[in-house]
């Protein structure tokens, strides 16, 4: 029987108790609830996160845990691939703690399947929408999109792409641009690779019009969307050949900028046709102060939980730098460009 190691710490009611038994019972488990009972090894292992928030949104006892995970090292969840089951007792949090727990536990070396996340708010109405599709109650929805996650964990067979297609989107200039300055290091440790970039330009993409779901459907099966333009014509047929896709990311306001966001809100006309689990992504994300964090995490959250794209671990290479140029300067960068360089060739995989 195949093992997994289940992270359930903290408190937690009976009802989500039940939906974790449900989703881990046909599997041989280790639970982990405290760090007392913490195993010595947690790398190459299948983990999921059970995770029950309390009213203000914490659990305190699973940062403790990963807090001993990074006392360990940034290596301690290397080869390990997780998923998250998360349960809030508000209509609050789960997403945002769901985005920090991938991106601690991934900058550790974890890795996630595409859509890694069930997520379930107070009162279950996050599932009202599902059940347009299913015909079951709420909770059934729940139980069954948990038991899916977790077989999730066992059908990866992934192998590395020979000579993968690599896409690069930005919105930036090289002249002031200390992201782009970043992303032209790593390239440099690319030679021989199939690399394409698209500059998303000012007043080239529209941002996604929300039409209804008979309608975006309709544009998906006619590989067009309502707006047409550079997305249909290049940015779309660019993101389904692709392999990989690598976001170059400046901090604005600790958010991604507006016209890559709209390339990523106009990315659903795609989605509803082209598997985006079989894609892997990273990013390059660099700040003037701080806050590369926020960015890294919503992108974790468009693109990995909501768009399904596959997460390899360490997948964002992130820099402080103000002044153009400066990220060059910066201690220690050459050596983290490289193995940024050898992660994404070592990463690409299908």
């Amino acid at each position: 029987m195949e093992m997994i190691y289940l992270v359930m710490p903290g408190k937690i009611s009976d009802s989500f108790a039940e939906v974790v038994k449900i989703a881990t019972e046909n599997y041989q488990l280790t639970v982990i609830k405290t760090i007392q009972n913490f195993p010595v090894d947690l790398q190459n292992k299948k983990i999921v996160f059970a995770v029950e928030l309390d009213e203000c949104g914490f659990n305190i006892p699973l940062f403790e845990i990963f807090l001993k995970l990074k006392e360990r090292g940034d290596d301690s969840l290397l080869g390990s691939r997780a998923v998250i089951i998360i349960r809030s007792s508000s209509e609050l949090f789960t997403k945002s703690t769901a985005q920090k727990i991938i991106f601690l536990t991934n900058q550790m070396g974890c890795r996630f399947p595409g859509h890694p996340v069930v997520e379930a708010t107070c009162n279950l109405n996050n599932f009202l929408t599902w059940q347009k599709t299913y015909n079951l109650s709420l909770i059934e929805i729940y139980q069954k999109q948990a038991r899916e996650l977790v077989k999730k964990l066992f059908e990866e067979n992934l192998k590395i792409i020979n000579r993968p297609k690599m896409l690069v989107l930005h919105s930036s200039f090289f002249k002031t641009s200390n992201t782009l300055t970043l992303w032209k290091m790593v390239k440099e440790n690319l030679n021989g690779e199939d690399i394409r970039e698209l500059h998303v330009e000012n007043g080239t993409v529209v941002d996604c019009r929300g039409c209804s779901y008979k309608t975006c459907i309709h544009y998906s099966e006619e590989k067009s969307c309502f707006y047409g333009g550079i997305m249909v014509k290049e940015i779309f047929p660019a993101i389904e050949k692709a392999d990989c896709i690598i976001w170059l990311c400046p901090n604005y306001n600790d958010a991604i900028s507006a016209k890559l966001m709209a390339v990523i809100n106009r990315m659903t006309v795609l989605y509803k046709r082209v598997k985006f689990g079989n894609k892997t992504i990273f990013s390059i994300v660099v700040s003037g102060n701080s806050g590369s964090d926020c960015v890294v995490k919503q992108l974790i959250g468009a693109l990995n939980i909501n768009k399904g794209f596959r997460l390899p671990p360490y997948f964002a290479l992130t820099a402080i730098a103000n002044d153009p140029g400066s990220v060059k300067s910066i201690p220690g960068i050459d050596k983290r460009v490289k193995k940024f360089a050898e992660d994404i060739r070592r990463e690409i995989k299908k």
